[in-house]
């Protein structure tokens, strides 16, 4: 396949590649750490919001055969490369980009969904030091999307009993909760995510349930860090790399 300029494929030991282009805003652990967490079966419709290059529709597809993920994107550009490396790997068939406006989901894709997933900016819009690139302040921060839009759309576009993946950051935990209840889709799994064993958690893997009643379990938590800076073994499982590999999270 003909790269653009500043472009590269990234081999994900799992036997599928992905582009990547340094100046978007590259896929990093939290991305790998979503698809691993969301349980998602065969025959299945999986919608994937802000797909960015389309990393988490490919390792969907490669640890469950039989699903059809469509990923929407607001940028173009991604939307096109993420296009690309869907076409790279020969899937087609089961995974279809979409260049649109998540917050605008219901005109894009219809409703009944068995599952959401999304891996969504972190930071709220003026908070820390801004990137100088627009795509990475828009993967970033609450540019173009907020949690309530996240939460809302995904609410609306699922269907009864459907489920919710998300990451994101601890320190917006409570507000997540109470976003997700708000729109009634219950938070029922939990995985906390530890940097190195001597630390808190920095991310929390959350599944919820649209209607669902109440009550929730909390996973035991998932470090990624032995203390000497390589991966656990079950994050280089989750990975699949050899021992040489390091933290990124």
């Amino acid at each position: 396949m003909e790269l653009e300029p500043g472009e590269k494929i990234e081999d994900l030991q799992n036997g599928y590649l992905i582009i990547q282009n340094p100046k978007y805003f590259s896929f990093g652990t939290d991305a790998i750490l979503l698809a691993d967490f969301a349980d998602v079966s065969a025959g299945e419709r999986v919608i994937d919001f802000g797909t960015g290059c389309g990393i988490i529709p490919i390792l969907l597809c490669a640890k469950t055969k039989g699903i059809h993920v469509t990923g929407i994107e607001i940028q173009q550009a991604l939307a096109r490369m993420a296009g690309r490396s869907v076409a790279m790997n020969g899937l087609e068939k089961s995974i279809r980009i979409v260049c649109g406006d998540l917050k605008d989901i219901s005109g894009i894709v219809p409703c009944g969904a068995d599952v959401v997933a999304v891996n969504p900016p972190y930071e709220k819009t003026g908070s820390g030091k801004e990137n100088v690139s627009e795509h990475v302040n828009i993967a970033k921060r609450e540019v173009m999307c907020t949690l309530e839009d996240v939460v809302f759309s995904a609410s609306r576009i699922l269907r009864p009993g459907g489920r919710l993946y998300m990451i994101y950051r601890t320190e917006r935990f409570a507000e997540l909760m109470a976003c997700m209840r708000r729109h009634k889709v219950e938070p029922k799994r939990i995985r906390l995510v530890v940097p190195k064993q001597d630390r808190p958690p920095n991310f929390a893997l959350v599944e919820g349930r649209k209607g669902a009643g109440g009550g929730v379990a909390f996973l035991p938590s998932l470090v990624v860090c032995e203390q000497d800076g390589t991966y656990t073994q079950e994050v280089k499982k989750i990975y699949h790399i050899g021992e040489e590999n390091t933290c990124c999270i």
